[in-house]
């Protein structure tokens, strides 16, 4: 965990009189077919949640059928948005079955290949349904299966945040949060495609928002080191680089010596 502290506290926004009561999950997918019935029966599990939500975003397998079977609500995109899209269309999805509700649920964001260990994202909504943080991050423990990339988009998306807020991040890039909707609205539109993580932070820490990181024995699928691994993470770099240039903030080309500028307001 961060040296620093795990709440991280700022200029008091103007926030909702009273907490969620309950807890909606989202979960952006594509082609996860092997995973997302595991991950949808353990999220159905978690205390307080009573709204499964898949958005399937563009897959080309059985991912939409196997959560809808699940017990999941399923709404879909025809074709890859991206995961910033994909999030947004799930609390759209959420906000449509609450008109007339008394009191918005709070979101859970979930990633689709946690399998059975989703239910262990059950710690992130403690701290929002008692109205002690407005956004909760999970910090996962080492991973079983080895990959994974050196570290570049990590220490982009940390030390961004830092310069931003003052805050450091121990894992920037986790997809497992729970947001009061309040919080979550506060940040749209989000960031678009992987740099959605970072931009939340930034976001919510300089409105004044409470983030709280947590522990969570969570499980993955982790990247490797073959083509497709490393371009997918140079489009993380590419996100996460244009979600901090958004903000007003340098970022260091790797390998390179010049910087990419934030672009100055015309006039």
């Amino acid at each position: 965990m961060s040296s620093t502290p795990d709440l991280q506290r700022a200029p008091e926004p103007q926030r909702a009189p009273a907490p969620p009561e309950s807890v909606a999950v989202v979960i952006p997918a594509k082609d996860e077919a092997e995973r997302i019935a595991a991950t949808v029966a353990a999220a159905r599990s978690i205390a307080g949640v009573d709204l499964v939500v898949v958005v399937d975003d563009g897959s080309s397998d059985a991912t939409q059928h196997l959560a809808r079977d699940a017990g999941a609500v399923v709404v879909r995109h025809l074709r890859n948005r991206g995961k910033a899209a994909a999030m947004q269309t799930g609390a759209a999805a959420v906000a449509d079955r609450e008109r007339g509700a008394d009191q918005p649920r709070a979101l859970l964001f979930i990633d689709a290949d946690l399998a059975g260990t989703a239910a262990s994202t059950a710690p992130l909504t403690a701290p929002v349904l008692a109205g002690t943080a407005d956004m909760t991050i999970a910090v996962l423990p080492a991973q079983s299966a080895p990959g994974g990339g050196r570290g570049l988009v990590v220490n982009l998306s940390r030390n961004g945040i830092r310069r931003a807020t003052g805050w450091t991040a121990t894992q920037p890039l986790s997809g497992m949060r729970c947001l009061t909707r309040e919080a979550f609205g506060a940040a749209l539109p989000l960031a678009a495609g992987w740099g959605v993580e970072t931009a939340l932070s930034i976001d919510l820490l300089r409105a004044g928002y409470r983030v709280q990181e947590v522990d969570c024995e969570l499980q993955h699928r982790v990247s490797g080191t073959d083509l497709d691994a490393q371009l997918h993470r140079a489009g993380q770099y590419r996100d996460v680089a244009r979600a901090l240039l958004a903000r007003g903030l340098l970022v260091r080309l790797p390998g390179a010596g010049r910087r990419l500028r934030p672009a100055r307001p015309p006039g």
